[in-house]
């Protein structure tokens, strides 16, 4: 069961609608010209535990506007607990989380402060989390009229510019089960989208999909990304080298490695982070552009 802020969007766009966007930046570029934006996110001092077992460890992140953050690492690292802290679809034990400037006390938050600081987010989740009784089109008006206060005729118009976005436009009225994988967890990026978040968070948003799908969802995410806030938990190592201006590498409920995607990837600095990498093949020459 959702609430109004755990609306979050799912669809596939086809090449043609998402091209219109502006094109995101090489990783050439993005490594060549440092992050000059605000602060947009900062997290103190976070700590989870389920009964003994200690997932999040004292982490301290900032992320300034415009950053495109690629948190990777081993399962069972933290970086889903984490990425689901700062939504409060769970509640870490101690911390301060700031979001566009409004910060409150984890340890201690009011029912009015989570809503106030989960209304400058949006997910998108790894499983769709899609109302499965309702159309593409409702699934994205649902958090517009519940949570936005938005009336009903504004709303529609707004999700179907989303939907047109991610290349939906014939799966308006389409529920989803008349929808395959990739197309579900584009309604959930269009979702996302229109509640015009500070900062869009992506749980594994390929986890889910058939592996000839992960690629059609990835190119929506990097032109959806492109000038956005974003935090994206993934296990696509070419997709964080390409598109995230900055790599993140958790293991065992610690940040063990933050940098540029250059400088974690080609030359990290701790042993861990280069054996976890060596597993992968990252190609250099190539770029996610669409």
């Amino acid at each position: 069961m959702l609430d109004d802020n755990s609306i979050e969007p799912t669809t596939e766009p086809d090449k043609n609608s998402v091209a219109s966007e502006s094109e995101p930046k090489s990783s050439a570029a993005r490594d060549a010209e440092p992050h000059k934006g605000s602060v947009m996110l900062e997290v103190k001092n976070i700590s989870k535990s389920f009964g003994k077992l200690r997932v999040l460890k004292n982490i301290d992140l900032t992320v300034n506007e415009g950053e495109v953050v690629a948190i990777i690492g081993p399962s069972g690292s933290g970086k889903t607990t984490l990425l689901r802290c700062l939504n409060f679809l769970e509640r870490a034990d101690e911390g301060v989380l700031t979001i566009d400037g409004l910060s409150a006390d984890l340890k201690k938050t009011t029912a009015k402060q989570r809503l106030a600081l989960r209304r400058k987010t949006a997910m998108v989740f790894q499983n769709y989390a899609l109302f499965l009784n309702k159309t593409a089109r409702e699934n994205v008006t649902e958090g517009l009229i519940v949570s936005k206060k938005m009336k009903k005729a504004e709303a529609r118009t707004l999700a179907e510019e989303y939907l047109k976005k991610v290349g939906l436009t014939d799966k308006y009225d389409a529920k989803p089960f008349e929808l395959s994988g990739g197309q579900q967890q584009r309604v959930g990026i269009a979702r996302a989208l229109a509640l015009n978040p500070k900062v869009i968070l992506f749980d594994e948003p390929t986890s889910a999909l058939d592996p000839e799908k992960v690629n059609e969802i990835l190119d929506v995410i990097c032109v959806v990304a492109s000038g956005a806030t974003a935090i994206i938990v993934t296990h696509e190592m070419q997709f964080a080298y390409d598109v995230a201006t900055r790599v993140i590498f958790m293991d065992e409920g610690e940040i063990v490695e933050d940098g540029t995607p250059k400088e974690v990837f080609d030359n990290p600095k701790t042993e861990r982070t280069a054996q976890f990498l060596s597993r992968f093949n990252i190609n250099r020459n190539i770029e996610y552009i669409i």
